[in-house]
């Protein structure tokens, strides 16, 4: 038997990787080369026939294996989740949703195996909990489906093996307050006020987000987990890039996002959607295509850019991973990580990959200042423009506090509509916009007696 040590001198290893390549040469010359899985060498491997580069290459368990892997190296690299922490899964009804969801249980069960075997039970088991936003108040066309997928919704997380985790399905319109009608009506108020369909769109997304962040803070959650792969990002990248948030975009494609009450993690981020969607082929996991469909108008920006990055997969199926990894190279913001914490809640194994794995901030990329609609980061130049206007006293607090997409896309263009939608969104928003003019003008009245402060630098005369 040939050894396999790269330390051996005879040669005997190297021989049998020559006599291999030869024996494989000439079965694929007479055309009668084996089929095997290119990982474990004995199984069949899985043809799915939609193209992929993976047909032919795996078994369906190494291929299951191997999408397990890059979520759980995801997981443990940046210290997504520790067993200390309570894990909400944002549950869509879509594939990535749904593997994201087993996946996380996979992980949950293989914790309290190893806390069961331990002695010390030193380290506690994390908790789960999902959630699923209902939108039908939002699009009214989900209305006569919405019973059935919440019905489905609770069956799916009920037929999941102990531990029980928490449902929460929760009304877009919550973000408004506790009185269901009155906020629905303030929501289908705050939505007709925007004329553009993407706006329209963005402006969902943005609420649907504040009431998973709502369920989460409420519950005592301190993750939210989001099933978003490279194929949902590689559409990102281009879209942001379309509609001017070339600032926000490295704040939106790394795995952590932070800058939340509770952090965002994205342990699907290298995962394609045709292996997410064969994986739920292969389990025999369903999904609520219907919802996805009455979702989108199939007439904004986004929905013809994801056409577009769809059709550029087809001819490469590398095309959209490239994408994500080029966006990639953008510097992060400071929030793009997980708080410090205690290292004894971390395992041994989570800090080694947390260094091997940590990312380069800027000290530089810091902001104070985040969009009230989107929350994402607005640069100095939004900034410098926003004194300007006040200087002028052409722009309110709502226009000052949001992003330059956001005034363009969701904001009304008159003064006397801007009013009557300000007074149409949730607290949480007005809130920011509170908070941004105050630092906005701590940094305006900074800017204007600078010459009169003495530096850190400088000494007192």
């Amino acid at each position: 038997m040939a050894c396999n040590s790269s330390g051996c001198e005879s040669g005997c290893y190297d021989r049998e990787k020559e006599n291999g390549r030869k024996i494989e040469e000439s079965a694929v010359a007479d055309g009668v080369k084996e089929s095997v899985c290119v990982k474990c060498k004995c199984n069949e491997p899985m043809t799915f026939g939609d193209g992929g580069s993976d047909d032919g290459r795996f078994c369906a368990e190494c291929f299951r294996n191997n999408v397990f892997g890059k979520f759980r190296l995801a997981v443990t690299s940046h210290a997504m989740i520790t067993p200390s922490d309570n894990v909400l899964v944002a549950f869509s009804g879509g594939s990535s949703s749904r593997v994201a969801l087993q996946f996380v249980h996979e992980l949950q069960i293989k914790a309290l195996k190893n806390y069961e075997a331990s002695r010390d039970r030193s380290l506690p088991v994390f908790g789960v909990g999902v959630a699923f936003v209902d939108e039908s108040a939002a699009y009214p066309a989900l209305s006569t489906e919405m019973v059935d997928a919440v019905s489905w919704i609770r069956s799916t997380v009920t037929d999941l093996s102990p531990p029980a985790k928490d449902l929460h399905v929760v009304p877009i319109e919550s973000v408004f307050g506790s009185d269901s009608i009155e906020a629905r009506d303030r929501l289908v108020k705050l939505l007709d006020s925007v004329s553009d369909e993407t706006g329209k769109e963005d402006l969902v997304l943005h609420l649907k987000m504040l009431s998973l962040q709502k369920v989460a803070s409420e519950n005592g959650y301190t993750r939210l987990v989001v099933g978003s792969c490279t194929s949902r990002l590689a559409s990102h990248v281009l879209t942001a890039t379309v509609k001017g948030r070339g600032y926000s975009l490295s704040a939106d494609i790394q795995h952590v996002d932070a800058r939340w009450k509770v952090p965002i993690v994205l342990p699907l981020r290298d995962c394609i959607w045709q292996e997410i969607t064969r994986l739920c082929h292969l389990d025999g996991f369903d999904s609520l295509k219907t919802l996805e469909l009455a979702r989108h108008p199939q007439s904004g920006i986004n929905d013809l850019v994801s056409s577009f990055v769809a059709l550029l997969q087809e001819e490469n199926p590398s095309r959209e991973c490239t994408i994500v990894r080029t966006a990639a190279k953008l510097t992060p913001f400071y929030f793009n990580k997980i708080p410090e914490t205690d290292d004894a809640c971390v395992p041994l194994a989570t800090q080694r990959r947390l260094k091997k794995f940590n990312l380069k901030y800027d000290g530089s990329m810091t902001t104070e200042a985040f969009c009230a609609i989107c929350n994402g980061p607005i640069n100095g130049s939004d900034s410098s423009d926003l004194n300007t206007f006040e200087e002028r006293g052409e722009s309110d607090a709502l226009y000052a506090a949001c992003c330059s997409s956001c005034r363009f896309q969701i904001l009304p263009q008159d003064r006397s509509s801007l009013e009557q939608f300000g007074s149409s969104l949730p607290h949480h928003m007005t809130s920011q916009v509170n908070h941004h003019h105050k630092v906005n003008s701590q940094a305006y009245l900074r800017e204007k007696i600078k010459d009169c402060l003495i530096l850190d630098t400088e000494e007192a005369i």
